[in-house]
């Protein structure tokens, strides 16, 4: 029991260091919200992904220097950024395909936050999601979706190669 216990601590603390030492994560994992504004008749769209996965993609896709952190770059980067996601991450609004408009990004510590919208939505009834971030990179790619409609939420975990989720309200 107390050697289990040791090498599981050993474990950890090399898993902590590892990160710290900037050692690729083992987890391949993005979120994404879509958020009914009824107010405003919009779908907010908010996606959340490691900045050093994100970046080795763009660098790989679009062959040239990325740096999401990096302010005299930003608006290269806005650009790359609004391709990819508008590639890989489609919504459906009441069965008919929407267009998202591209609001921007942040880094969030270890994150890459970015934001888009679709605006003239007036009522949802459901919201189909198709995303395919990262897969391009990694076939243990696990996606987080939520869809937040009032006080209802709907979420799932679409696992590589799986890219749909339907949320019906």
């Amino acid at each position: 029991m107390m050697r289990k216990l040791k090498y599981t601590l050993l474990f950890l603390c090399f898993a902590f260091f590892s990160v710290k030492a900037g050692i690729k994560h083992p987890l391949h994992v993005s979120t994404t919200e879509v958020n009914f504004n009824a107010k405003d008749k919009t779908l907010e769209i908010s996606c959340k992904i490691f900045s050093d996965d994100f970046e080795a993609i763009l660098a790989k896709l679009y062959k040239q220097k990325t740096d999401l952190s990096n302010a005299t770059m930003k608006t290269a980067m806005d650009e790359l950024v609004k391709k990819y996601l508008l590639s890989h991450l489609q919504l459906k609004a009441n069965g008919k395909a929407v267009a998202m408009n591209y609001i921007g990004f942040e880094i969030d510590h270890e994150a890459t936050n970015i934001y888009l919208e679709v605006e003239k939505v007036a009522a949802v009834k459901s919201v189909e999601v198709n995303d395919t971030i990262l897969y391009d990179m990694f076939d243990d790619q696990m996606s987080i979706v939520h869809v937040v409609k009032g006080s209802t939420r709907k979420s799932t975990k679409i696992l590589y190669p799986e890219k749909k989720f339907t949320a019906n309200f």
